[in-house]
């Protein structure tokens, strides 16, 4: 289970939010067996959908990020709960690239750069907000700060790292993000300035057991923050067997009756969580004979 906090400066000019996701990314490479690579980029933009999940107000709101940048990863997709909860989905988990220039896991070469991020919140309204932005780095946390800035016009900075193991499993995991709220200080746009110059990466943050709450006091340091709140968000994917059964109720009658008559059945697999769900020809018929008579 991760720990995520929010800080607030006493003047209310700015927030931070802090994430240790490593128990997250550790069931990211567990459910989808990624290597380091995947683990690093999906890790990262699932402790990014976490934060930015958390900032949402109702309880049932979600949110949806999705980077397709034309790398060989393919797409990669993180859903977040206001709790900040999360589960996350690539579509290649095994790709294995070279380190790149500086040593360090290539998530720029896997993700890729000609492609966009795409932001969806669904909110329970009629139809949910869609932002996209094109990807300026591949690197992910660059990636999100474009976003705030050209999609929704604020100031934000965003952390974001996985350090992974020699057995390729994560050994810390976690990010930040910064904003400023509406009429900030100067001096403390200047502070915030001047505490990310001497910021070491978050990932080496946690590695050392900093703990989320002291990351957001060191993004905040001489602006007296406040705790403002915390949650234990989880790896968590919502999907059920009536779920399943109401995607295949949503299918027309001749592709019911394929599955039914040439497969005799049917098996339908989770992306996010690989739990598998059968369906027996029997089954497949009884929807078959629903959906018939809802006409």
């Amino acid at each position: 289970m991760g720990k995520l906090v929010r800080c607030i400066t006493n003047d209310g000019s700015a927030f931070a939010c802090a994430l240790n996701s490593t128990d997250i990314v550790r069931e990211i490479q567990r459910i989808h067996q990624s290597m380091p690579v995947i683990t690093a980029a999906l890790g990262r933009l699932a402790s990014a959908a976490s934060i930015m999940g958390y900032l949402l107000k109702g309880e049932k709101d979600t949110i949806t990020l999705r980077m397709k940048g034309g790398g060989p990863a393919g797409s990669l997709i993180a859903v977040a709960r206001s709790n900040g909860s999360v589960k996350a989905y690539v579509d290649n988990p095994a790709v294995e690239l070279p380190l790149n220039s500086m040593g360090k896991l290539d998530v720029r070469g896997a993700v890729g750069t000609e492609g966009s991020l795409s932001v969806i919140r669904d909110l329970g309204l009629k139809e949910p907000y869609v932002g996209q932005t094109p990807i300026v780095s591949g690197e992910i946390a660059e990636d999100i700060t474009s976003y705030y800035a050209l999609s929704e016009q604020i100031p934000t900075v965003c952390g974001l790292g996985v350090l992974v193991d020699r057995d390729l499993t994560p050994r810390a995991a976690g990010g930040f993000l910064v904003q400023l709220l509406p009429f900030a200080d100067p001096a403390c746009i200047t502070a915030i300035e001047e505490n990310m110059k001497t910021m070491p990466p978050v990932s080496s943050l946690i590695d050392q057991g900093t703990t989320p709450e002291e990351i957001c006091r060191l993004l905040l340091r001489g602006l007296d923050p406040d705790l403002l709140d915390e949650s234990s968000p989880a790896y968590h994917c919502d999907c059920s067997r009536s779920r399943v059964e109401r995607t295949l109720s949503s299918l027309n009658l001749q592709e019911l009756a394929e599955m039914r008559d040439e497969d005799h059945g049917c098996e339908v697999c989770c992306h996010f969580c690989e739990t598998r769900y059968t369906f027996t020809q029997g089954e497949l018929e009884h929807i078959i004979a629903r959906k018939q008579s809802q006409g």
